[in-house]
């Protein structure tokens, strides 16, 4: 397959230990924990385990998630369609999720606030979480649900049918508000939630929840805190014959309380009624956010801020594999540029290089790249690099990565 952009959907090097975390424990307001306590042992870095890493971490998290989390399960035969595949790879999936992943890959420390079916899909995707970095303390489990599980037939690689098996209700939807912690919420230096949060009760009062008390937390969290509407629009995964109609008011809702914004030009039409990017750019920060990302597909994608601070760029072409995640790891690499305080340019050229990696893998949580990887496709011009070993593989060549001591710990 030729070259071609992909949509434009990390920054210190993370050479060191994963971030640490402690273990979750039940209690009023804190998110019931789930799992045994762990005794302290030494694991390899890259060995899922099941409990957090090393140790409470110090201070607030960079970026705490909420939402959707589900098993993804991918055709490992590619260039047919899904009625024909006979093998599957399983996958951690889930849009919140995986931007979580991403920024961890990047060294930041990550949580996510989400729930899965009391069952052995859930425990895996606790598993995994921990395994890449992400504090799994608020993934509860709601009894007499599955869990999630999504489909896609990867064909054609950058155009393909998404299967979503979350009916009758997604466990992710049961999210409540009185589970929120929210002066965690409030203390971390960026918070991130998505559209399909907003989609049904109780997990849309929650996210609602969330914003606000970030809000009101504004004036001591600073200009550095950042509060990320990912417009994440996914008609299927609500009710009614008018999905957009019934999203509008609810999204512009959410949007006053969020400082960045983050969509493509369906998303932004859905919140603003705004289909053109640099109108949907303008409408977007006349809701009050003080940045404005519009992804243009092929063209690359443009950021507005409140201060007219502008900036616009093209995609890294890549040999697409699997388009679906390639906007997770942009997220997650967004929120680190913003984080690490780069001019707009150099986190959207980050962010886009980022998601043409993942664009040209097969997966997308595994698929997230670290920073070395992200420096040699800019510097290449492509997104199409070849993937580290499968930590996994038995023919891989030895780990240099040190030992990390994984700890119980308290919570905070």
């Amino acid at each position: 397959m030729a070259s071609k952009p992909y949509e434009q959907s990390y920054a210190a090097p993370n050479d060191g230990p994963r971030p640490a975390y402690d273990r979750p424990e039940t209690g009023p307001g804190t998110g019931p924990g789930t799992g045994p306590e762990v005794e302290s042992e030494t694991v390899p870095r890259d060995r899922p385990t099941d409990g957090p890493a090393d140790g409470p971490i110090d201070g607030p998290y960079d970026l705490i998630t909420m939402g959707r989390l589900g098993v993804d399960l991918y055709p490992l035969r590619g260039g047919v369609t899904l009625d024909r595949v006979e093998t599957f790879g399983r996958f951690l999936g889930g849009s919140p999720a995986n931007v979580a992943v991403a920024a961890a890959r990047l060294g930041r420390t990550t949580a996510l606030v989400s729930r899965t079916g009391a069952d052995p899909f859930g425990t895996y995707l606790r598993r995994e979480l921990c395994g890449f970095g992400v504090d799994p303390r608020w993934v509860t489990e709601v009894p007499e649900q599955s869990t999630p599980l999504t489909f896609c037939e990867i064909f054609p690689p950058d155009h393909f049918p998404i299967h979503f098996y979350r009916r009758p209700k997604a466990p992710d939807l049961e999210i409540r508000p009185h589970e929120l912690d929210l002066p965690a919420l409030g203390a971390a230096r960026a918070f991130w939630m998505t559209g399909t949060g907003l989609s049904a009760e109780p997990s849309r009062t929650a996210t609602l929840t969330a914003l606000r008390s970030r809000a009101e937390r504004a004036p001591a969290a600073g200009e550095d805190a950042f509060t990320v509407f990912d417009l994440d629009w996914r008609p299927a995964l609500w009710d009614g014959d008018t999905p957009a109609d019934q999203a509008r008011p609810l999204y512009r809702e959410a949007l006053r309380y969020a400082t960045v914004a983050v969509g493509n030009a369906e998303e932004c039409a859905v919140a603003t009624g705004e289909h053109e990017p640099h109108a949907a750019a303008r409408a977007l920060l006349a809701t009050g956010v003080r940045l404005a990302v519009v992804k243009q597909g092929p063209k690359g994608v443009l950021v507005l801020a409140a201060d007219g601070t502008f900036a616009e760029v093209p995609p890294l072409p890549v040999d697409v594999v699997n388009g679906l995640g390639a906007g997770d790891a942009f997220g997650g690499a967004l929120v680190h540029g913003l984080l690490a305080g780069w001019d707009l340019e150099r986190t959207l050229r980050y962010a886009g290089a980022a998601g043409a990696i993942v664009a040209g893998r097969l997966a997308c949580s595994t698929a997230m790249p670290y920073d070395a990887e992200i420096a040699r496709a800019l510097a290449d011009g492509t997104g199409s690099i070849p993937e580290p070993p499968d930590p996994g593989d038995p023919e891989r060549a030895p780990d240099p990565a040190p030992e990390i001591t994984r700890n119980p710990g308290r919570p905070r």
